[in-house]
């Protein structure tokens, strides 16, 4: 089967939902046996270089293509010269790709699948107008796809309302051996956050909650690893400083997986106190590492410690009872928490990205059999115009 992802950023961006289809691709590629391909844009968001128009990542053969406008909402109606014979397309994420493919599924005729990675509402910016669209464009380009994917409950939830019998939840998973049992052996009081510098992460409280743990005991540390996109690492260092934990913070910028391992191995504890995650992959990695989770009182953060018994989960601005919890654990004692360590990592195991693999084709054999005719290949680039059929 051929089957084309298309997703608005990918390697070498970094982020969960890049992470995710880069998962998704080489497992139906190497393990599953299938010709699995990324389509994605030719700019990282933030940055003003342009990437190579055709790439290899972990075996994985990447397009890129050009677009325009807003990070929001980037225009790249090239998209529909790319689709090539492509059996399922598969859109990851609610946005330009999403809606376009769906409105000009007449011309392309592709069988459409989307997976939802946390919709559109990852912040309260312009939560009016997201709203709206939601309950218009949203519902009605939903009509084009045989398929949504819900990748958490926290999206079933969400999307329930505007897709119907179409929905289905396919929580996403991890790669099990990336990050395996990386956290330091012996317990440290290091804190680690790693992903995105986004608004909608909350990474400026975590600087207060290390000025409080440091109340205890000055050897606290904080690791911020990742990639400026709405945050700037000055933005963060700004934090940092007003909270007067300057000298205990260390930043990483863009750093590799086998760097962000050697990070791990300096940490005990993962920390995020986002305001909102479609899944929240980043915990479900901190597990598979050994690092115990410190979680704001989302829904996805809920069930996951639910799941695995495992983390503290508190109102994120509760910043007094959030140190209270860490200390509290931190006291427990060096058997108490290696025995954690070991119990995070296997309980990380129930996410796994084989399963989960195996799951997409599965729905993908349901919508389009192996043995029916494959598709046409439309030369759109020749495509004057048209009418729908």
């Amino acid at each position: 089967m051929k089957i084309l992802h298309v997703v608005r950023q990918f390697s070498p961006s970094v982020g969960g939902m890049e992470d995710s289809v880069l998962s998704l691709a080489r497992i139906q590629r190497d393990l599953l046996g299938h010709d699995a391909r990324v389509l994605t844009l030719d700019r990282v968001f933030g940055q003003t270089d342009r990437l190579p128009a055709t790439d290899t990542v972990q075996g994985v053969p990447v397009r890129r293509i050009a677009w325009r406008g807003s990070s929001r909402y980037p225009l790249a109606p090239s998209v529909l010269r790319h689709l090539g014979d492509a059996t399922i397309v598969h859109v990851h994420a609610i946005d330009f790709f999403f809606d376009f493919l769906a409105a000009t599924r007449w011309l392309h005729r592709r069988t459409l699948v989307a997976s939802t990675h946390g919709g559109f509402f990852h912040t309260r910016a312009l939560g009016a107008i997201k709203a709206v669209w939601f309950q218009t464009l949203t519902r009605l380009s939903i009509r084009g796809y045989e398929r949504i994917v819900a990748c958490s409950d926290s999206d079933a939830q969400m999307f329930a309302p505007i897709a119907g019998r179409r929905l289905l939840t396919i929580e996403n998973g991890i790669n099990q051996q990336k990050f395996h049992a990386a956290s330091a052996e012996a317990p440290t009081r290091t804190l680690i956050s790693f992903g995105r510098f986004a608004r909608h992460k909350q990474i400026d409280l975590l600087f207060p909650l290390l000025a409080r743990l440091r109340a205890s005991g000055d050897d606290w540390r904080l690791i911020v690893a990742g990639r400026p996109a709405d945050q700037s690492q000055a933005d963060l260092a700004a934090a940092a400083r007003a909270a007067g934990v300057t000298d205990a913070v260390r930043f990483v910028i863009a750093p590799s997986d086998e760097e962000l391992k050697a990070l791990f191995g300096q940490s005990s504890y993962y920390a995020c106190l986002s305001e909102h995650e479609g899944f929240g992959i980043a915990a479900v990695e901190a597990l598979s590492a050994g690092l115990l989770p410190v979680l704001s009182d989302i829904v996805p953060f809920r069930r996951l410690a639910d799941q695995t018994r495992m983390g503290i989960v508190r109102t994120a601005t509760d910043l007094d009872a959030i140190a209270r919890d860490i200390l509290a654990l931190h006291d427990r004692g060096e058997t108490a928490l290696h025995a954690l360590r070991s119990r995070a990592i296997m309980e990380s195991s129930r996410y796994d990205w084989n399963d989960v693999a195996r799951r997409y084709m599965d729905l993908y054999e349901a919508i389009h059999p192996s043995s029916g005719r494959p598709a046409t290949h439309v030369p759109l680039d020749t495509v004057r115009e048209g009418s729908p059929s």
